[in-house]
């Protein structure tokens, strides 16, 4: 039977969201093609018939995962006051219910450590992403020199993604609480915007007179 290009792509599509989440739960190497096909109501023959390997599909899911994710942090500044972007993003990933669903979360904790020990082609793919998540946070803050929103941003999404990652070693009781509300001011401290020289001389200069 012949489908249309437009059905065969509604069911790549499919694929590849159920990946997305298959491996944020369970890991890179956590799932295999069988079960994939599986749970997008496919058989395993027909796999061949949308990707070239495994590896084509594991990128698409990544990148699928992490465009949602960058997509969302841009549909909350969008909503929010300049002054509050950076705040608001950050409370809307640290929280207790993104520590507890780990297969519609952030791909970096989810993934990030196995990353590491795929192919060149998939680390490189995913570091593509990643880069474009860091332009999307350092965008949102405001006057400061690219470069130095740029240095802040992985600061940020590194205490964010890490804070993330130990609360859910923590599982969800007290310990994994006091790890989120951390990580929360950590991550805060980390987008502060830098003072202009002058405003840091001129600081420095009242509390020299206030001595």
């Amino acid at each position: 039977m012949r489908y249309s290009k437009e059905h065969k792509q509604e069911t790549h599509t499919r694929i590849v969201k159920k990946a997305a989440v298959l491996l944020r739960e369970k890991g890179a190497h956590g799932v295999g093609v069988a079960d994939l096909m599986k749970e997008a109501g496919l058989t395993h023959g027909g796999f061949y018939a949308h990707f070239d390997s495994r590896e084509a599909l594991v990128i698409e899911a990544f990148a699928y995962a992490m465009d949602r994710a960058t997509e969302r942090w841009r549909q909350i500044a969008a909503q929010t006051p300049p002054d509050k972007r950076l705040a608001t993003i950050v409370d809307s990933y640290l929280t207790a219910v993104h520590r507890d669903d780990p297969g519609h979360g952030c791909t970096v904790p989810a993934l990030g450590a196995e990353i590491v020990r795929e192919s060149p082609k998939t680390r490189k793919a995913f570091a593509a992403k990643l880069d474009q998540m860091l332009d999307m946070i350092a965008e949102q803050m405001g006057d400061v020199p690219r470069k130095t929103a740029r240095k802040q941003a992985m600061a940020m999404l590194a205490t964010m993604a890490g804070t993330l990652l130990l609360a859910r070693i923590a599982g969800n009781g007290e310990l994994s609480n006091e790890i989120l509300a951390a990580g929360r001011e950590a991550s805060l401290g980390q987008a502060a915007p830098a003072k202009p020289a002058a405003t840091k001389r001129a600081a420095a200069k009242g509390a020299a007179a206030a001595r």
